[in-house]
């Protein structure tokens, strides 16, 4: 009789700690009204846009795992009209990525040729490009080549005028008309260095604008009445309707943009209400001791 208590106890134990454990969700999903969004009702939002901006973080899983499932979830949708853009691949390597994904390069011919290459690529975005490739989708890439960004910072806007008609072609043409240094987005890059703001803060700001006016430009050429453009890059480039929105709504006013970003819990916790009306359409809020993948 005791020992039959005693299995009792034992397993009665291990299912409270297992229905413990169960209740510890790796990631939420939430709209910006602060209730919990359903993900099928949130792709059928999303499919109804222009583009869709995913700000992940870069070394978080939930934000790589669901970028795929966000792929084929609106693939399913909207099929050949559905493409990619990415921070990830800097638009020099475009030629390349396109004979990739046309299959006319292998892999391990494609990767030593493409510059800057991140160090999470095979984890990350190769499951994203090859979703890609095996649905003859396109893959965009955006970002400025991290040269000009670096020419740009060491010397302001007068670098363009001394770049090639080619190299410039690279950058996003409407940088110097529409850059200004109030916007939320830069404003709070001198903010943040209370009051040890450098000398060359300007130059500082102008080479963050110029990755986010280079992607907008990038996607917006690439963009087609009828198209859904689905863009991955760090959330600080599209939080806030800032960023690459920002130059979008610029250079293109009137396209339905949508986003979502991923913050950590205790960030969740720490926004106020205003805030989380305004961070994004869509929010993934992740255990702040969640795996981190190699960036």
């Amino acid at each position: 009789m005791k020992k039959t208590i005693l299995i009792t106890t034992i397993i009665l134990v291990a299912f409270v700690n297992l229905t413990t454990a169960q209740s510890k969700p790796a990631y939420q999903l939430f709209k910006n009204d602060g209730t919990i969004a359903d993900y099928n009702s949130m792709i059928n939002d999303l499919a109804n846009g222009d583009m869709v901006f995913f700000g992940e973080y870069h070394n978080n899983p939930i934000s790589h795992w669901l970028q795929f499932e966000l792929s084929k979830s609106l693939y399913d949708l909207k099929g050949n009209e559905l493409f990619f853009g990415a921070e990830m691949f800097e638009n020099g390597n475009q030629l390349v990525i396109n004979e990739y994904l046309q299959d006319f390069y292998p892999e391990d011919k494609m990767l030593p040729e493409i510059t800057q290459l991140w160090n999470n690529y095979k984890t990350d975005y190769k499951p994203l490009l090859d979703f890609a490739k095996e649905n003859n989708l396109r893959f965009i890439a955006t970002n400025i080549p991290r040269r000009y960004a670096s020419m740009i910072y060491k010397m302001g806007l007068e670098v363009l005028s001394k770049l090639s008609p080619e190299a410039l072609a690279m950058i996003g043409p409407d940088l110097e008309t529409y850059f200004d240094p109030t916007v939320k987005a830069y404003a709070e890059m001198a903010d943040n260095m209370g009051g040890h703001i450098p000398p060359n803060m300007l130059n500082i700001q102008l080479a963050q604008a110029a990755k986010d006016a280079t992607m907008a430009h990038f996607a917006l050429k690439n963009f087609q009445p009828g198209n859904l453009l689905l863009h991955f890059e760090g959330s600080y480039h599209s939080n806030y309707s800032q960023g690459i929105i920002w130059w979008i709504n610029k250079i293109h006013p009137g396209l339905n943009i949508k986003s979502i970003t991923t913050v950590t819990d205790s960030e969740w916790n720490e926004l106020s209400e205003e805030e989380k009306a305004a961070i994004a359409n869509y929010i993934i809020v992740v255990s702040d001791t969640m795996t981190k993948t190699k960036g």
